[in-house]
């Protein structure tokens, strides 16, 4: 029988909410952990075996551990604050990436120091509270800019809403959406305190979340909090944070400079449209999805058929961009990019569950071929050599500069509680914009959540 045309348009829908450009995937058994190169083989007959990705290095937990609030403690906001509801937009992206020099550009990130610094509170500094933030405001921000990423451990102060939120404002850090709001995949914690939820759904907790800046080719926050509330009762969800600069330093020139040339795009999204189906109504059937639910996401897509290959497959596909960009601030390159999160070649080898219309896929820009096996390796061992697996406790909160770390997250079991706040241009109003929150955005946000929620404890599928 066929698909009525309304049903295929709904679930382009469904598909273009499930993976935006911070697409997610789900393994819920125990996977092994080697250091190991991809698989060779793409025989879609013989799945590849799936490796959960190491890390360079791994900081212990802490023991014992420490101790965190219950939910309702931890949620509760402080309500003679203003309620910052109606934050900024998410900042348009800053592309500064034509001319550069490949060799001169490598060897300048390897000078760099690495991210994350760590911050651990003294006995003094944490019965300071939000006034050790307030007194050494300069200087934090100063390494977040010099070392892409802070890791703050062992204040009591973060260990509640309340808290982080003095603890971000006291740094003079300013609010902002997701640049994914409306994707559903972070819903509020805390609204008027302007935290996202981190991906905890039981529904997620066996994705593993590759490298990605919080971006698209569109809209990049330019700082972001993560906070950790509670961690996983069972076992894993490491916070996962890379340099940039590091990366960069570390890839093979040949690899790197035939990315740079060729450029890449991302696809966020299949629909699988019948083969049979006529010409003139897989036409109408791209075109309705084009006019009506692309452009209620603030990225650059576009509908294209059988990019990959696959008969009747349409994919949204991002507009084409550079893997190195330069540092707003600092003109530094750095490597920017999802590449290490959406290619496929990556994501069928690894922890993975998302149902076919949510993977997604990297090409090369100019023939939108997906990118080699050999690339995808390259990207794999140059990225994940550079990974810190944070052993996050209640309190702990790393800060993010956006556009020289990349960040992910490990699987985990139990149940979990962490979050995130994302912050705009705080001392450049040209930079930052003048929009504020678009309201209509919200609905898909809340719809998105909904149809998330639905989805069964560890949901899997086998898709290789």
């Amino acid at each position: 029988m066929m698909a009525s045309p309304f049903l295929s348009v709904a679930a382009a829908a469904v598909v273009l909410l499930l993976s935006p450009a911070s697409a997610f995937v789900v393994f819920p058994r125990p996977i092994p952990r080697v250091h190991s190169h991809v698989a060779s083989t793409m025989d879609r007959a013989e799945a590849p075996i799936r490796i959960a990705p190491d890390a360079g290095k791994i900081p212990q937990w802490e023991e014992p551990p420490r101790q965190g609030l219950s939910q309702e403690e931890f949620l509760a906001s402080d309500e003679s604050k203003p309620d910052l509801s109606e934050m900024w937009e998410c900042p348009l992206t800053r592309w500064d990436s034509d001319g550069v020099d490949i060799a001169a550009a490598q060897r300048e990130a390897r000078k760099m120091p690495k991210a994350p610094l760590e911050l651990k509170a003294t006995a003094a500094a944490n019965a300071q509270g939000v006034e050790y933030f307030a007194k050494n405001r300069k200087k934090i921000r100063a390494d977040l800019l010099k070392y892409g990423a802070i890791w703050i451990r062992g204040f009591d102060l973060m260990k509640g809403v309340s808290g982080f939120r003095e603890m971000y404002s006291a740094l003079g850090l300013d609010p902002c959406l997701d640049p994914l709001h409306s994707s559903g995949l972070r819903k509020f914690a805390v609204e008027r305190d302007a935290l996202y939820e981190e991906v905890n759904k039981p529904s997620l907790r066996g994705h593993y979340i590759g490298l990605h800046c919080e971006s698209t080719a569109k809209r990049t926050a330019a700082y972001a909090a993560f906070v950790c509330f509670q961690k996983a009762t069972e076992s894993g969800g490491r916070f996962l944070v890379a340099d940039g600069t590091a990366i960069l330093g570390e890839m093979d020139p040949d690899v790197l400079r035939r990315l740079y040339d060729r450029k890449i795009r991302i696809s966020v999204s299949n629909l699988d449209i019948p083969p049979s189906f006529p010409g003139l109504v897989k036409e109408g059937i791209k075109n309705l999805v084009d006019a009506a639910v692309a452009p209620k996401f603030d990225m650059d897509l576009e509908m294209i058929y059988e990019a990959d290959g696959k008969p009747g497959r349409l994919q949204a596909i991002e507009s084409a961009e550079a893997p190195i960009n330069r540092h707003p601030v600092t003109g530094i390159p750095v490597w920017f990019n999802n590449a290490h999160n959406h290619a496929r070649k990556l994501r069928d080898r690894r922890p993975c569950g998302v149902p076919e219309v949510g993977m997604t896929e990297v090409f090369y820009a100019d023939t939108l071929e997906p990118l080699s096996l050999e690339d995808c390796e390259e990207i794999k061992r140059a990225s994940e050599k550079h990974i810190t697996a944070l052993p996050m406790e209640p309190g702990d909160v790393l800060l993010v500069d956006n556009y020289r770390a990349l960040h992910g997250r490990d699987v985990f079991q139990g149940d979990r509680f962490h979050a995130v706040s994302w912050f705009t241009w705080d001392d450049n109003e040209e930079w930052r914009g003048d929009e504020r929150r678009i309201v209509a955005k919200n609905g898909l946000n809340q719809v998105m959540n909904q149809m998330m929620d639905f989805l069964p404890k560890d949901f899997e599928s086998d898709q290789s």
